[in-house]
């Protein structure tokens, strides 16, 4: 572990800790969006839905041009981009005083992150020797979760869900993580140039083709899309229902506790689960937590108690755990150096479940009421599980051309294998 670590560039590290306050300041006030909509402007649930749900939307068709522009003009370049532009849109969030507003600054705001979210992702992969990734990418899944352990809490405490005090603290902390960035890539002028990769570049039509004949890509990237739709429902279409159901008082607030127990419960069974994972093909832990996701929804529908909705949580974090913290390396593995960035850009793709969620969270919850509480989150849970068939079928093909991999390593020389 310790020669992993001495292995870990200063710019990872760079963006491993920011991403720590990053996610610490956006969690302050961007969790309890939904709740402040409903609360302060007097939106609807789909009006707020249709809100939460253009940050996905944008990030879903934004994402592949984000990898793949950074494979061409550079990850530095976007990244400057994306951090910069988060500054302004969380300035904009605590300027906003219409839902209108809302809907223009989230539109942003997922333009930022789908720039962000591929391109630091593929500068990792660049900078991190082989050997090393794994640790890298879960140490920065784990930063994310340790920036959320405290950020629902502190946004409490400034009145997230009634003022906009949070928006301005988010864009101050995003406004110092990117001149750090800035002085790190100065003292490292090699890195995030668009030399990095090899071989003649690829139009963006030419890379559309490669990621979208790729079948054992295609079939992960649909079936994590069912994954992300349950993930999605955490944030959107439960914390609606906290504050609109009469069986629980002051949902913000435990929604904000639930938030902070998410983060701590990733925090505390993150490297166990991936060393336990680790011993079966990548697949596996994805079918495994989207099975527990489904089950922790059914779960949040079902039973109105306190004991119920925590224990929900550490049931959906498990799922999130198995879900989310071996697809980078995944993707990693299937993408070729020179389209790196266009891979995990692609795979951005898979937000689109995050844009359905808003979206049918706030639809059913309209059409049904919280008093349907268990249709509501039986239909969520049973449309998750539609992911499952996808990623046995992703799993087959891995395992098909693995073995036609190893069988032709072993073939003898100039005998067909």
């Amino acid at each position: 572990m310790n020669a992993h670590l001495k292995q870990i560039h200063p710019l990872s590290w760079t963006i491993i800790v920011g991403t720590i306050f990053g996610r610490m300041a956006s969690s302050m006030s961007i969790p309890f969006l939904s709740i402040y909509l409903i609360k302060s402007l007097g939106a609807s649930p789909s009006e707020t839905g249709i809100v939460v749900a253009v940050s996905s939307l944008i990030g879903v068709f934004a994402s592949f041009y984000g990898g793949y522009i950074s494979d061409v003009i550079g990850r530095k370049s976007v990244l400057y981009i994306s951090i910069f532009g988060w500054v302004l849109v969380f300035i904009g969030f605590g300027l906003a005083n219409q839902v209108w507003l809302f809907f223009i600054m989230n539109a942003l705001n997922g333009l930022c992150r789908a720039l962000f979210e591929p391109t630091s992702r593929a500068l990792l992969a660049d900078i991190t020797p082989q050997e090393s990734k794994m640790l890298v990418f879960n140490l920065r899944y784990a930063a994310i979760n340790l920036g959320v352990v405290v950020g629902p809490i502190l946004g409490l405490q400034m009145g997230a869900s009634d003022s906009g005090l949070a928006f301005y603290f988010a864009g101050l902390v995003y406004l110092v993580y990117g001149l750090v960035l800035v002085f790190q890539f100065m003292l490292h002028k090699e890195i995030g140039t668009a030399d990095h990769g090899a071989g003649e570049r690829l139009t963006l039509k030419g890379a559309m083709q490669v990621t979208g004949q790729d079948r054992t890509f295609l079939y992960v990237l649909v079936g994590m899309i069912f994954c992300v739709l349950g993930y999605g429902h955490f944030s959107s279409t439960l914390a609606q229902y906290l504050e609109m159901t009469p069986d629980i008082q002051d949902g913000a607030k435990l929604f904000g506790y639930m938030l902070s127990l998410n983060a701590i419960v990733v925090l505390a069974v993150q490297f166990p689960i991936v060393k336990f994972a680790g011993r079966f093909s990548p697949v596996v832990p994805l079918i495994a937590g989207n099975l527990f996701v489904s089950g922790s929804l059914l779960l949040f529908g079902s039973v109105h108690a306190l004991w119920a909705f925590l224990l929900g949580v550490v049931i959906f974090t498990i799922g999130e755990v198995l879900m989310f913290t071996m697809t980078d390396v995944l993707v990693d593995r299937i993408a070729p150096a020179s389209l790196r960035g266009t891979y995990f850009g692609m795979f951005g793709f898979n937000q689109l479940g995050n844009v359905l969620a808003p979206l049918m969270g706030g639809f059913l919850l309209d059409a049904f009421g919280v008093s349907q509480s268990l249709l509501v989150f039986g239909i969520i849970a049973l449309t998750t599980a539609f992911g499952v068939p996808f990623l046995l079928l992703a799993k087959g093909h891995l395992t098909a051309q693995e073995a036609a991999a190893v069988g032709k390593a072993e073939a003898p020389a100039g005998v067909p294998s």
